[in-house]
């Protein structure tokens, strides 16, 4: 419903029908300051009669709460949710949404099965979708219904917006500083092929390479320690004269070093190992993990704030990432 003048609604036509303060209906709509409970119901009632609903948030808000924010990842299990990466995004969410009265869920979609999307976007309580772990067919399947309030971390399109940390320069920064203390025969533990923001630092290893007459050594991964520990031990059978190698994360990274302690190689002496993230243990193993930063709650908090705000589509830069360097190198 709009204004006889066939204009949306304003925070002051809200005001003026509430019979209260513009300030007032501000903090009412906001969830913050002081109001009467008297003042909260004429401000509801106002927001229902005009219509005036800036974003979902403020709807949930001057109703009195319900709606939730829902962070949906997709994995080819159900193990992506336990993974930590996916505990920093929701808590970080949470510190952003709970202030507003906005709950956050976790919702596993399986790779390749977007139905859940639909169910999300029909549902009344769901305020927005920060989806994590984006692909091509996982933007395309986003419904009309969704649109608006929705985002991503990692990959995103010209009407789901991204927010993602520059895993490429993160990962030309590691690259770069093995290079510098020496290292010419560095492999690299990769991602999922899948997962297109994971493809990133590969493309940058490989130029990297090709620009330095470099040979290109690249093995696969999926994000895990496991994965880590078995692809040092193809590296060392497939290169034996490996002399460093760099992991797309610090999970991996830490199993690449567990792979090399199991057949005597020593780190950083024999092959130097590098990841990215920076995770908290990456700086309290022996030796201490190289890294790059990976500014994960920020970036969480950040698309959050997006869809409470009510402007998802604005444009974000990537999240800068700054190497780490400590003694694994």
């Amino acid at each position: 419903m709009t204004t006889a003048a066939q204009r949306p609604a304003t925070l002051e036509d809200v005001a003026r029908i509430a019979g209260v303060s513009r300030s007032t209906a501000s903090r009412v709509i906001a969830g913050s300051g002081f109001a009467s409970p008297a003042a909260r119901e004429q401000v509801a009632a106002a927001v229902d009669q005009l219509g005036y609903v800036p974003n979902p948030a403020a709807r949930a808000l001057v109703r009195g709460g319900g709606l939730r924010l829902v962070v949906t990842v997709m994995g080819t299990s159900a193990a992506v949710l336990d993974d930590p990466y996916m505990h920093q995004v929701v808590g970080s969410a949470a510190r952003v949404c709970t202030p507003a009265g906005v709950g956050v869920a976790l919702h596993w979609l399986p790779l390749g099965d977007t139905r859940g999307l639909h169910q999300l976007g029909e549902d009344r309580t769901v305020c927005g979708v920060l989806l994590v772990n984006t692909t091509e067919d996982l933007l395309a399947a986003v419904p009309a219904s969704l649109r608006g309030r929705v985002v991503s971390i990692g990959y995103g399109s010209a009407t789901v917006p991204s927010f993602d940390v520059d895993n490429a320069a993160g990962a030309e920064a590691v690259l770069r500083h093995l290079y510098a203390t020496g290292r010419r025969r560095i492999a690299m533990v990769t991602g999922p092929r899948w997962l297109p923001c994971a493809q990133r630092p590969v493309q940058t290893y490989r130029r990297l390479m090709h620009q330095a007459g470099l040979p290109e050594r690249v093995l696969p991964g999926d994000f895990t320690a496991a994965r880590g520990r078995a692809a040092a031990g193809v590296a060392l059978r497939r290169w034996p004269d490996v002399d460093a190698i760099y992991a797309i994360n610090d999970d991996s990274a830490l199993g690449v070093i567990a792979g090399l302690r199991d057949v005597g190689v020593q780190v950083p002496g024999d092959v130097a190992v590098a990841g990215f993230d920076d995770i908290p243990l990456a700086g309290m193993t022996a030796p201490a993990l190289t890294t790059a930063s990976h500014p994960v709650g920020r970036i969480a908090a950040a698309a959050a704030t997006a869809l409470l705000d009510g402007r998802p589509a604005t444009r974000v830069p990537l999240f800068p990432s700054t190497l780490v360097a400590r003694s694994s190198t």
